[in-house]
């Protein structure tokens, strides 16, 4: 078993930013981590937080599992309450569009598969791997974080 130090444990939590009083990455990922709590954070940013019993049944939770999952998206800041609905907090907007570009990236595994491996085989020149990258990849979010110079 691997034991980190406590400055290890401050790095890895806030991931190289400063720490502050709000939650530390580790805990934002975690509050949306399972399939559910993802299905119920993204309902929630959808939809501006629908009435809890439909929420319930749309994602297959029990009142227990709905409310534990609530719990921990409010306490890592990512959703508040407001005249009894659920609603992302501007932290939560951030995470929010943070996994749906994750979500682009898997729906681009396979292209940025190929883009890896032509160059592990081929030392291309930047100006062909950019041509690569703009032939392949259609979304322009992606397209700028890969052409990025290091």
């Amino acid at each position: 078993m691997i034991k980190m130090s406590e400055y290890d444990r401050e790095s890895v939590q806030s991931a190289g930013y400063p720490q502050s009083a709000g939650p530390s990455v580790v805990d934002s990922l975690r509050a949306i981590a399972d399939d559910k709590s993802l299905v119920l954070f993204n309902a929630i940013a959808l939809t501006g937080g629908s009435d809890t019993d439909i929420l319930v049944k749309k994602i297959g939770l029990t009142k227990k599992q709905y409310y534990s999952r609530i719990s921990a998206l409010v306490k890592s800041n990512l959703i508040s309450r407001k005249n009894r609905r659920y609603h992302l907090t501007s932290f939560g907007m951030i995470v929010y569009d943070a996994q749906m570009m994750i979500g682009r990236g898997v729906s681009t595994f396979w292209k940025l598969k190929a883009i890896d491996s032509l160059e592990t085989d081929h030392k291309l020149p930047v100006n062909e791997r950019n041509k690569i990258i703009n032939t392949l990849i259609d979304n322009q979010d992606i397209i700028e974080i890969l052409v990025k110079e290091p």
